[in-house]
C-alpha cells in the first residue's frame, strides 16, 4: 500500500450511510454492517444513515434513490449482494441509479482480494459509481471482504489528505455539466 498523506490539509468528515443487503441479516446479526460503522467512525467520518433490505431489486433502488437526495448523505456503501447467484443483484441495482461508474473500483477491490483468497474472487462483482453528485460502492457481504475493501480502497480515497488525488477533493465538481 502506498502512503502518500499530506497531514497539513484540515481532515474532512464524510457523512456515509451503509445499507446491508441480505435476506437473513438484520441488526443483530450485520457483523458487515457493524464492521463498516467502526472503521468509518474510527477514520473520523458521520455515520449518516444505516439500514437493512432483502436482495430485491425494486426494494434496494428505492433506498438508493431515497438516500441519494439526502442532504446529510455523501457516500453510499452496501453490503451483499455482488455475487453470481440468482438473488445477489446489487450491481443490477447499481446500474439502474448510477449515473458514472467507476470500474477502477471493482477492478482494485479484485486485486486486493486475490492477494487474500485467490482466484475466488472471480465471484464478486464489487462496484462503485456516481449519482446525484455522491459516491455508491458495493462490496461483498463477508466481513473479510468489508475490511478489505475499505482498508485497501476507501480508507485512503475517502481521506482528503491522501494523495496524488482523491474522491473527497472531487465532491464538489461531481454534478458539474
Amino acid at each position: 500500500m502506498v502512503e502518500n498523506s499530506d497531514h497539513g490539509i484540515t481532515p474532512r468528515p464524510v457523512g456515509i450511510a451503509i445499507l446491508t443487503l441480505s435476506d437473513s441479516r438484520d441488526a443483530r446479526s450485520d457483523r458487515s454492517g457493524d464492521l463498516l460503522v467502526e472503521l468509518l467512525l474510527a477514520a473520523g467520518h458521520r455515520l449518516a444513515a444505516r439500514d437493512w433490505a432483502k436482495d430485491e431489486l425494486p426494494a434496494i433502488v428505492a433506498k438508493l434513490n431515497s438516500w441519494l437526495v439526502e442532504p446529510g448523505i455523501e457516500v453510499i456503501i452496501t453490503t451483499g449482494g455482488t455475487g453470481v447467484t440468482g438473488r445477489d443483484v446489487t450491481p443490477e441495482a447499481f446500474k439502474q441509479v448510477c449515473e458514472k461508474e467507476i470500474p477502477g473500483f471493482g477492478e482494485i477491490f479484485r486485486l486486493i482480494s486475490y492477494g487474500i483468497i485467490g482466484t475466488s474472487t472471480i465471484q464478486s462483482r464489487a462496484t462503485a459509481g456516481v449519482a446525484k453528485g455522491k459516491y455508491l460502492f458495493a462490496l461483498p457481504g463477508s466481513p473479510s471482504a468489508c475490511r478489505d475493501g475499505w482498508n485497501g480502497i476507501l480508507r485512503d480515497q475517502l481521506d482528503i489528505r491522501h494523495r496524488p488525488c482523491n474522491f473527497v477533493e472531487l465532491m464538489p465538481r461531481l454534478e458539474e455539466r
